[in-house]
């Protein structure tokens, strides 16, 4: 297992599913302005606790609020209120971040993380080895190489903890630590062990990538759908080659801005929609920009732990016949949170609708089945699909 500092797990492992980067550029708009905007319109802006959703929703908000309120009023702390509110709502997606985790989601979702700029796996006798390094990292100019061993981080011994604690403790999430606060790495390379002082940074994520396998087929990886990623599909889709096809991997994918999965959509769509959904009963509907490329032979790949804005990505070009989705069933999040501001800082998420497939397909709790179902070997079969795809005969 290996694990980037970006996407470690929260100390509290019930925000986790929140904290997957689900649906924030949509809705925390909707939080702070009181609607549900358009997709070119999701510039987020922080929530707010005047902004409440109307209907039955609106009592699951009001409930959480008025017992941070109290709480806070006689000298208690709001969020563990809200956290006991939340866990009595039966909301399985709700959840209650501290203020540094939720700039920390909000960094996230802007391409940004806080850390030092390394990936780091587990060895099979249990050591942390660091796997990547981040270009011009504050890491990297500490001189720490791939291959390095890593024994410690300030202090404290990893050898044996999972990939996530040893992840946690280079990003300070402890303390909430922010860009300049310093991390002491304990080091080891061949017989040679040091120790190294270095001062966290925001970095940005690489959240799309593209290489090319045989015969010119391109390959475009969207881990998350941050900031900008819509248009880097665009522009990995334009420069690819006219002749051969696409694979679009979303394995792991766990969400992220709606907008930007709406772009990516356009960039193989012609507009048309790409999803519905509903707020407290309200039907709503996104589009496509028109001009996307519709003809190029199109694969996506999905596993189970595609989620949210992938799976709305996935729903739309499986239901509109533009890609053979090859791979396992993704994990079934179709729902919509919207987040409240509480007096000491913290925010509360609850649900607030769920969304469609164009063809009216719920994917809250059901996920979507690949149109073939592969355990391994996914983009040698994926190749294979698109030969035959891209076969005029």
């Amino acid at each position: 297992m290996s694990g980037r500092e970006l996407f470690c797990q929260p100390r509290r492992v019930r925000r986790a599913a929140a904290l997957t980067l689900v649906f924030a550029g949509l809705l925390v708009t909707g939080a702070a302005t009181g609607a549900f905007p358009d997709p070119g319109q999701a510039d987020r802006k922080t929530p707010t606790g005047a902004a409440r959703p109307a209907g039955r929703e609106a009592a699951g908000h009001e409930a959480v609020a008025k017992a941070a309120a109290e709480a806070m009023a006689d000298g208690e702390s709001p969020m563990e209120a809200a956290e006991r509110a939340v866990s009595r709502s039966g909301d399985r997606w709700a959840a209650v971040y501290s203020e540094g985790e939720y700039q920390e989601f909000e960094e996230a979702l802007d391409g940004q993380y806080t850390g030092v700029g390394l990936w780091a796996r587990r060895t099979a006798d249990g050591r942390i080895q660091v796997s990547k390094v981040q270009a011009g990292s504050p890491a990297a100019e500490a001189g720490v190489r791939k291959g390095d061993r890593l024994r410690s981080v300030d202090g404290a011994d990893v050898d044996g903890r999972p990939v996530t604690d040893v992840v946690s403790l280079l990003r300070g999430d402890a303390t909430d630590a922010r860009a300049g606060t310093t991390v002491t790495l304990g080091l080891q390379r061949g017989t040679r062990a040091w120790s190294e002082t270095v001062r966290r940074a925001l970095l940005s994520t690489d959240s799309v990538t593209v290489h090319k396998l045989t015969a010119g087929i391109t390959v475009i990886r969207i881990s998350a759908f941050t900031k900008g990623s819509g248009e880097l599909v665009r522009t990995a889709v334009r420069q690819a080659p006219a002749d051969a096809g696409i694979v679009l991997d979303l394995r792991g994918n766990s969400g992220g801005l709606v907008s930007e999965a709406v772009t990516a959509a356009s960039a193989f769509l012609d507009g048309g929609l790409v999803a519905t959904y509903d707020v407290d009963g309200a039907p709503r509907s996104l589009h496509a920009e028109p001009g996307g490329d519709t003809a190029r032979p199109l694969v996506a790949l999905v596993d189970g732990g595609t989620m949210s804005a992938a799976e709305m990505l996935t729903g739309a070009l499986q239901d509109r016949g533009r890609a053979v989705v090859l791979g396992s069933r993704t994990f079934g999040k179709g729902s919509i949170q919207m987040p409240t501001r509480l007096p000491d800082g913290s925010v509360a998420e609850l649900t607030v609708g769920h969304y469609r497939t164009p063809s009216g397909h719920t994917v809250d709790g059901r996920g979507i089945t690949p149109d073939l179902e592969v355990s391994s070997g996914a983009l040698e079969r994926a190749e294979t699909v698109l030969s035959g795809l891209g076969d005029p005969s």
